[in-house]
């Protein structure tokens, strides 16, 4: 027991010395810096007569150079030593796991997490609710969620806190398991759990996931009960839950109760309006937060970006975002690309793009896409796959588009081979639609055909036998034309433009009376 006492001690000062070294801010650091530097120039400018001969520097420090470390190597060494010290029989302290699992979970390392598991007494995590709670936390966000629970059920005092709970809770609603984080929801008010702060934003965002309001607004009425309805923490997640739910009033009603709004706040109203695709009401929130001195985030700003028609707002969107510094911001650069794309501005997509100082697969496609009409796609392509980034399924949908609008039927079917060969990229719809459009507008109608009927692994859509209905259209083949046109009127019974075309594809071949006939069916559908 009196051994234990150094070991401790060591332990607490590890623990000490890992916090303020690697967790404190650059300026501790810098002052640091400027103290060694003081103290190098004071020996260097220094040199006194000395009464006794220069010793010789110790072996050990000749040459030494500092080890610089990051926060997980540090957290490595200590993990390190702790298991060292088990492995001889000494007792560590609970403050020291609890301290690292707290460093484990601030650098999102699992692996750590797990080797400090395994040196933690089963007696100790049994009792010490903060320990296991920590633990639980640790596995729940990394994705863990049976371990998770199964720590959970094993924890005999869970319900002093709402804090495991809560852990549970968010690894379910983060992994898209909505049902059970509710039922875990629900579980805890049985118990008798009291919920906080951190609960209702979890549940809520359960309630997002499945989209039904009702739960939704039962869990709002829990937040006015327990008395959080005035916690802008919670009243943000409210907002979000209405606007996903379908309900943007309620969401708007929720917002305009909030006393102090925040950042969260102003963008969570903004991005339902644009969910729900009313521009006018976003473009006021959006001004709204600016006059209040808020900021919208880079999604919220890419997000407006892609959504607004006006290329005069999408300009002043753009003057705003420069004046903050924020051009270059990788979510905004890359709408700007696609709104200036969009409205023909290429030379200004080019500006951009060029300029940017990183670039992702987005920006690959963004860039391509926008020159769709242009031999300049194909150019792009090759630098995107020269320069390392790897296509992706969008990267095909938008370079096989512009072989199709350019007449490249071979370099089309390259592409395509190319994307399941070399890539692994399994072919969707869209890519079959590109490929119909491909051959279709070059007039290889029966290429079109055997495509869908012979080499498509699943039913064609509508987009794939809209775009063969097309190229029937402009090229005058009426066999093939009515066999698509059959197809769109099961599948798009109410699209008139199917009929439309396929009265031209008769029309143009002098069949006035199968014209009429179109014609006669597209008004019994009431078209």
């Amino acid at each position: 027991m009196v051994a234990s006492r150094p070991a401790l001690s060591c332990f607490q000062f590890y623990t000490i010395s890992f916090t303020h070294r690697f967790l404190c801010s650059s300026k501790t650091n810098n002052n640091e810096k400027h103290k060694r530097l003081k103290r190098n120039q004071f020996h260097h400018n220094k040199n006194p007569a000395l009464p006794f001969r220069r010793s010789s520097p110790t072996p050990l420090l000749i040459n030494h150079k500092p080890f610089t470390q990051t926060k997980l190597h540090a957290l490595d060494a200590v993990i390190k030593d702790l298991q060292t010290s088990v492995k001889n029989g000494i007792s560590i302290d609970s403050e020291i796991f609890s301290s690292l699992l707290e460093t484990c979970y601030q650098l999102n390392s699992i692996n750590h997490a797990i080797t400090i598991h395994s040196l933690i007494p089963k007696i100790l995590l049994r009792k010490n609710i903060t320990i296991s709670s920590k633990l639980l936390r640790l596995y729940a966000t990394s994705g863990h969620i049976e371990i998770a629970h199964q720590m959970f059920d094993e924890m005999s005092k869970r319900n002093e806190s709402a804090f495991p709970w809560n852990s549970l809770i968010s690894g379910y609603a983060e992994l898209g398991q909505y049902e059970d984080a509710l039922a875990l929801y629900f579980q805890m008010e049985e118990e008798g759990v009291e919920p906080d702060r951190f609960t209702f934003p979890r549940a809520l965002k359960a309630c997002s996931g499945i989209g039904l309001i009702q739960i939704g607004e039962a869990v709002h009425r829990d937040v006015v009960r327990k008395g959080f309805g005035n916690d802008g923490f919670v009243l943000n997640a409210l907002i979000d839950m209405y606007a996903k739910c379908g309900d943007i009033v309620k969401a708007r009603r929720v917002f305009d109760n909030i006393a102090r709004k925040d950042t969260i706040s102003w963008n969570s109203m903004l991005t339902g309006y644009i969910r729900h695709g009313l521009l006018v009401e976003a473009l006021q929130v959006f001004r709204g937060m600016i006059q209040d001195g808020f900021e919208p985030d880079p999604v919220a700003i890419s997000t407006i970006l892609s959504s607004f028609l006006s290329l005069k707002i999408a300009v002043q969107i753009h003057g705003w975002v420069l004046r903050r510094g924020i051009e270059w911001n990788l979510s905004v650069v890359n709408a700007l690309i696609v709104v200036y794309s969009s409205h023909g501005k290429l030379d200004r997509a080019s500006w951009l793009f060029h300029r940017m100082p990183e670039r992702d697969v987005v920006s690959w496609n963004s860039i391509i896409s926008g020159h769709c009409k242009h031999p300049e796609a194909l150019v792009y392509f090759k630098r995107m796959v020269s320069g390392g980034t790897l296509p992706d399924s969008i990267t095909f949908i938008a370079i096989l588009s512009a072989c199709a609008h350019l007449g490249l039927v071979k370099d089309g079917e390259q592409l395509f081979s190319l994307m399941r060969k070399k890539y692994a990229i399994s072919p969707i719809m869209e890519h079959y639609a590109c490929m119909v459009n491909l051959y279709g507008r070059a007039g290889l109608i029966d290429e079109a055909f055997n495509l869908i009927v012979e080499r498509m692994e699943f039913e064609a859509g509508p987009t794939v036998w809209g775009a063969l209905l097309y190229a029937c259209s402009v090229h005058g083949n009426v066999d093939v034309g009515e066999i698509a046109a059959q197809n769109l009127f099961e599948l798009e019974p109410d699209n008139e433009h199917n009929f439309e075309l396929l009265m031209k594809i008769y029309s143009t071949a002098g069949r006035l009376e199968d014209v009429e006939r179109a014609r006669t069916m597209m008004l019994d559908r009431g078209l």
